[in-house]
């Protein structure tokens, strides 16, 4: 059984000031994930802006991750695309960096029905069958959803392992856990979600948040896992207001303020995203003045 841990950080990708990668920061910041809660990173999502990185900045960042955390940490790449050959060349050459498994986002743009996307996973999979795949379910962002029969029917491919859903959507979360077996992985596509997500069955969260708070995730979880529901409703509510900061506009744009704001210069967003306004920064500064942030010290 694959076992990603309970906090996936979906990483950012720092920048220079001119707008190229910052590998030497990408290797730090990916260590201090490490130190502060995370059990794998996610490299090259959406919070990574993987639609503005380059094919070869990509490969360079799976590399440079990858080696920051060997023996310490699980990496899992994004290598979806709305082209199965394209994502299939991608994953094939992540796999082959030493990543631990794939982060497959269903096809977006094209729009393809069930059977379609169906076949567009199963194809990946069957292409790289030493890799364990992590679906990624985000209509909001693809413009089509995994259907709860189509994620049971892919759960039947060994090495089609785990869903992060994140389409807001927890009666879909339920009829998924329901359908597939119990050694297929859910987790939480959405930080504010992800203690209603363990009620039903969840393991853990794909999250945005745990660039600051990866210990105290890992607390409300264990504390869930243990019976100790009062206390993690408690962390759950004492973080809320940070998870809702952290999307007031489009992610990465505030948690790239928030890093910085803490002394992580990661950069700003490439376009089309941009700058924070002048409201979210301070919208930012007053939920972190209030909020223990584990990631502000840099040891």
């Amino acid at each position: 059984m694959v076992n990603f841990g309970r906090v996936l950080t979906a990483m950012v990708s720092p920048f220079n000031a001119d707008g190229s990668v910052n590998y030497p920061l990408a290797e730090e910041l990916a260590d201090g994930l490490v130190r502060t809660g995370t059990d794998t990173l996610v490299v090259c999502g959406t919070t990574g802006e993987s639609p503005t990185l380059t094919p070869e900045e990509e490969l360079e960042l799976i590399r440079v991750v990858v080696g920051a955390v060997a023996q310490k940490a699980q990496v899992i790449a994004g290598t979806g695309s709305n082209s199965t050959q394209e994502a299939i060349e991608y994953t094939r050459k992540a796999a082959k960096l030493g990543v631990n498994g794939s982060l497959q986002v269903v096809p977006y743009y094209n729009k393809p029905p069930q059977e379609g996307l169906y076949q567009h996973f199963r194809a990946i999979a069957s292409a790289c069958p030493d890799l364990p795949l992590m679906l990624y379910n985000i209509p909001g962002r693809t413009g089509v959803g995994l259907q709860a029969e189509t994620v049971a029917r892919l759960a039947e491919v060994p090495n089609i392992v785990a869903i992060k859903e994140a389409s807001g959507n927890l009666e879909l979360a339920s009829q998924i856990r329901r359908l597939v077996p119990a050694d297929f992985a859910l987790y939480s596509g959405e930080d504010p979600l992800t203690l209603p997500l363990l009620s039903v069955g969840c393991q853990g969260v794909v999250s945005v948040a745990s660039h600051l708070v990866g210990k105290s995730l890992q607390d409300m979880i264990r504390s869930f896992e243990t019976g100790q529901t009062q206390q993690a409703t408690e962390i759950h509510l004492r973080l809320f207001p940070l998870f809702k900061s952290l999307f007031v506009t489009t992610n990465p744009i505030p948690v790239k303020c928030a890093l910085q704001l803490l002394g992580w210069d990661v950069g700003n967003c490439r376009p089309p995203l941009c700058e924070p306004s002048d409201e979210v920064k301070q919208t930012l500064k007053d939920v972190l003045k209030e909020s223990l942030i584990e990631l502000a010290i840099r040891n």
